[in-house]
């Protein structure tokens, strides 16, 4: 209040009592958030930097989800692949026992069983999707890598039915040779194309793994030079507050000792 007249050391001990106060308060306000950087007032640099570089962990940190996502994808589909080639293995295996008789007996009924080796093969290939996305029966997959967009996996669907894999329904029972030997060179030709398209599946998935991993490390760098710049050393900061509260006894004590001088006049009139 302007009509109250202080003395100068009064005013002067008033003062720094203030200054102590806000300073046991913002060294309060560090133990309380274990930041020594809360707003860009307290340090702007620091404080931009930081945020930055949490932004940046923040997005790469939404781009894992969709990594596992299509990490999860391409193993169904592997999968899917992995055990149709068992399918089409044991397809082979009646096809060799067929070619080992002449009994057309015989050969009609492992030419049911093939055929329903061949509807497995339609049903494996159906599911052996990931969240709504199956690459064995045409879908593709895009995974992007960076928080830019700019690099990105694209794998690129394939239809492995029975069909698709041009694996033909056995004909007339398999009664002659030359069917049976036709539906041998389907087999070996499918198997073929399995074992590629396995290896291709892998080399994916195996880039996206490696960026997975590199990402999580990115993220790990960046949160901890966020944190470089804002945390505070709680140590620090305790034994800040136990000098701040002592100076602040202090300074009560030199405010009490200054206005004595003033309380010394008013005896006068006593």
């Amino acid at each position: 209040m302007s009509e109250i007249v202080l003395t100068a050391g009064v005013r002067q001990n008033l003062l720094q009592l203030q200054k102590t106060a806000d300073l046991i308060t913002a060294t309060q306000t560090k133990l309380a958030t274990g930041k020594r950087v809360n707003t860009a007032l307290d340090n702007p640099i620091n404080f931009f930097t930081a945020q930055g570089l949490s932004n940046r962990a923040s997005d790469l940190g939404n781009l894992l989800d969709s990594m596992s996502n299509g990490v999860n994808t391409i193993q169904a589909a592997n999968n899917g692949i992995t055990s149709i080639t068992k399918l089409v293995q044991s397809a082979q295996a009646l096809i060799s026992q067929a070619q080992q008789t002449a009994d057309t007996t015989v050969r009609a009924n492992l030419s049911v069983q093939f055929n329903a080796i061949r509807g497995q093969i339609d049903t494996l290939s159906q599911d052996s999707g990931f969240n709504g996305i199956n690459l064995l029966a045409g879908n593709s997959l895009t995974v992007t890598l960076n928080e830019t967009g700019t690099s990105s996996v694209t794998v690129t669907g394939v239809t492995f039915t029975s069909t698709g894999l041009t694996i033909a329904a056995s004909a007339n029972n398999w009664a002659a040779g030359a069917d049976i030997n036709a539906a041998a060179a389907n087999l070996t030709a499918a198997l073929t194309t399995l074992r590629s398209q396995s290896q291709s599946f892998s080399t994916n998935l195996s880039t996206v793994q490696v960026r997975q991993e590199f990402t999580k490390a990115m993220i790990n760098t960046l949160q901890t030079g966020a944190d470089a710049l804002t945390l505070a050393d709680s140590n620090e900061e305790g034994a800040n507050l136990l000098a701040l509260q002592t100076r602040q006894q202090l300074s009560t004590t030199a405010l009490s000792l200054a206005s004595q001088a003033s309380q010394s006049v008013l005896r006068l009139f006593q």
